[in-house]
Order: C-alpha cells, then sequence, then structure tokens
C-alpha cells in the first residue's frame, strides 16, 4: 500500500514537472546611443507538442513609446531532455530618445494559458557634443581629386597590351597570308571533235594520198585499221587499241549490227593477211574496204554528241595544304580581329569609367 502511494506521488510530481513553462527574455545590451540597435532575445521552454504563441510585431511597431521593433526572427526549436522543447525568438530594438525605457513583460501563450517574462530595461544615451569649444567643429571640405592609384588603372593596362599583342599577331599572320599565294584553279573548255568526224576526216586524209593504189598495202592497211580501232574505242567505249581483230569483232557482234560487223570482219581478216602474210590485193579490193570502213563509222555515229569538254583540274598534295593553309590563316585573321575590336570597347570602357 505504502509503495502504491509513492508510486502515485511521484507520478503526480513528475506530471508536474513535464507541464511547467518557462519564459525568459534577455537584452544583449542595455545602453546603447541614439539610433543604435540592440537585441532581445524570448525563449519558452515548455512540453514538446504544446501550442505555443509567441508575440509578433510590424517593422517600426513600438514595444512601448520610443522603442520600435526594427525586425523580429522565426521562432526557431530545440529539443531538451524530459520531453520538452525551448522555442527561441530574436527581437532587433532601436531607439531616437535619450531616455532609460521600461520594456514590459512578453506575454506567451502555451496551450491557450498566458505566460509572461520579466521586465527589462533599456537605456539610451546621446553623443556628448561639445557646446564649450565650438572652434573643434570644421565645415565640410571641398570636392578634391581622387588620387591616382595603379589598382584602378591596372586592368585597362593589361587589356591594353593584350589589344597590341593581338593587332601584332593579327599583322604578321596577314603578312604570311599574302606571301602565301593563293592556289588558282582554271576549268578549261576544249574543243572536242566526235569521234565519226575525227575517223572521216583520217580517212579523207587517206584518200587524198591516194593510198589504196600504192604498192605499200600494208602501210595503207596499218592506217585504215587504226582509224577503226581509234573509232571503235572512242564511240564503244573499249579498248580497241590492245584487242586482236577477232575480239574486237566478237566484241561488236555482241552489242551491234551484225551485217555490219560481218563486212568490218572482213576488213580486218583482209589487212591482218596484208601485215603477217604478205597478201597482195588488188585495187578495187581497197576501194570496197575503205567504203566498208566508212559506212560502218556513219551507220554506228551518234549525231548531237557535245562538241566542247569541261576539263577540271587536279590539285597536287601541296596545292591541298597551300588551301588549307590559307583558309585557317583567313579564319585565325578573323578571330584575331574580333577579339582585338572586343578588347578595344572593353578599354575604352574602362578609361571613360576612370575619366568620369
Amino acid at each position: 500500500m505504502k509503495r502504491l502511494i509513492c508510486a502515485i506521488l511521484l507520478a503526480v510530481c513528475a506530471s508536474g514537472v513535464m507541464a511547467q513553462v518557462y519564459v525568459e527574455s534577455k537584452i544583449d545590451s542595455i545602453e546603447i546611443l541614439i539610433g543604435e540597435q540592440t537585441g532581445l532575445t524570448l525563449s519558452v521552454t515548455a512540453r514538446n507538442g504544446a501550442k505555443v504563441v509567441m508575440p509578433s510585431y510590424q517593422p517600426s511597431e513600438y514595444i512601448t513609446p520610443g522603442v520600435e521593433v526594427l525586425s523580429h526572427t522565426d521562432a526557431d526549436t530545440s529539443h531538451l531532455d524530459n520531453g520538452l522543447v525551448k522555442i527561441t525568438k530574436k527581437y532587433t530594438l532601436t531607439s531616437f530618445d535619450e531616455k532609460l525605457y521600461y520594456l514590459p513583460p512578453m506575454t506567451v501563450t502555451v496551450d491557450g494559458k498566458r505566460y509572461k517574462s520579466k521586465n527589462l530595461a533599456l537605456k539610451v544615451l546621446t553623443v556628448p557634443v561639445d557646446t564649450l569649444h565650438p572652434e573643434k567643429f570644421f565645415p565640410p571640405k571641398g570636392v578634391q581629386n581622387n588620387p591616382f592609384m595603379w589598382s584602378e588603372m591596372e586592368p585597362a593596362f593589361w587589356l591594353s597590351v593584350l589589344f597590341v599583342l593581338v593587332c601584332v599577331v593579327a599583322y604578321y599572320l596577314w603578312t604570311r597570308l599574302k606571301e602565301n599565294k593563293p592556289v588558282i584553279a582554271r576549268v578549261r573548255i576544249i574543243k572536242k571533235v566526235p569521234p565519226h568526224q575525227k575517223a572521216l576526216t583520217e580517212i579523207e586524209q587517206i584518200k587524198s594520198e591516194k593510198m589504196s593504189a600504192s604498192e605499200d598495202q600494208k602501210t595503207y592497211y596499218t592506217r585504215l585499221t587504226g582509224v577503226l580501232r581509234t573509232y571503235i574505242k572512242e564511240r564503244f567505249g573499249f579498248n580497241a587499241m590492245e584487242m586482236t581483230s577477232s575480239e574486237i569483232i566478237d566484241r561488236l557482234q555482241r552489242e551491234g549490227d551484225r551485217k555490219m560487223t560481218e563486212e568490218l570482219k572482213e576488213l580486218f581478216t583482209t589487212a591482218d593477211l596484208v601485215k603477217f602474210a604478205k597478201y597482195s590485193t588488188l585495187i578495187n579490193e581497197n576501194d570496197a574496204n575503205l567504203v566498208n570502213a566508212v559506212e560502218f563509222i556513219n551507220t554506228t555515229k551518234i549525231d548531237n554528241q557535245p562538241t566542247v569538254e569541261r576539263v577540271e583540274p587536279k590539285l597536287t598534295d601541296t596545292d591541298k595544304r597551300s588551301i588549307r593553309s590559307r583558309s585557317a590563316l583567313k579564319l585565325s585573321i578573323a578571330v584575331l580581329v574580333a577579339a582585338a575590336v572586343v578588347l578595344l570597347v572593353v578599354v575604352a570602357y574602362q578609361v571613360y569609367l576612370l575619366i568620369l
């Protein structure tokens, strides 16, 4: 029974301690000069979870006549032992009248119950003025020129040096660009004679020399077949100059008129016999082969071919390196000129600020 009574008493005492509220206020400095500021700290110790309402003031609101609250912080909560918390709020005070002020207690509400802090005092002092020696009061000084300071001129100086260096490098690159002559690649337009015109002109030359009636039949057939081989190469696009007569005929038979290739085959066969077997032909046979050659050309020619050819120049590795070098120089000069302009504007602005 005694133990039960002791336990009940301990519980009652503990709950009383747990429910106790402490309100404390303190001021940073009890003496200030007119217009100075001081801080007032209000703290409340209560149980954790209690609803605490602390006073709030609008800016320049008076806590007491003559003392105004400039600002205050938000409530700051810190946890203590035994389930208690400490809530702190700071106020900034000032005054502009010389006087000893008594600051009234600050009211705090905890769970609907009001608690008050202790009274505080604030003494506001004025600045002492020596009225016995008015000669010590000096009038305002006149406008003076600011002394020269290197720290103010230093940015403009180094930027000017950098501007000069950029200009020197840009000029050097410009001289290099002038020395590095540009590579001029000219496109040539050459007159192009169609293959059939070229071949017919050469055959007319053979006819004018009357080689068909000449005893030198080998030269006649060599020139005639040479003209045909060149024409076939340019007209059909395969290298007839390096092919045998039979290879040429086989290739033409796959691409053209079989009757014409048969007549051309007779021409090439006769030419081979004359050149390699010392075969002799009659004049009318030579003329017939010449006519067959002309007829083959006229039959296989392509009309309305372009009469000019555009020849694109081929650049050497040295030319390509020169072009790349000139492009790099031009780009570098452009970047340096832009940087120089920016630096000039910045330097001018710095000088303007110094003169202003």
